[in-house]
C-alpha cells in the first residue's frame, strides 16, 4: 500500500511530501463509544 501511495503522489518536484507509517494503538467509535474489534465491525476498507 505505502509503494501505491508512493507511485500515486510522486511528481519528482519539491512539495510530494511525506508518508508517515506507524502502529495503531486503538480504535474509538464515536458514536457508540466501542473500542477495538468490536469498533472495527461493518468497518467497509478503502
Amino acid at each position: 500500500m505505502i509503494e501505491a501511495a508512493k507511485k500515486t503522489l510522486y511528481t519528482g518536484h519539491i512539495g510530494d511530501g511525506k508518508i508517515f507509517v506507524y502502529d495503531v494503538e486503538d480504535v474509538v467509535k464515536v458514536r457508540t463509544g466501542q473500542t477495538g474489534v468490536e469498533a472495527m465491525e461493518n468497518f467497509d476498507s478503502i
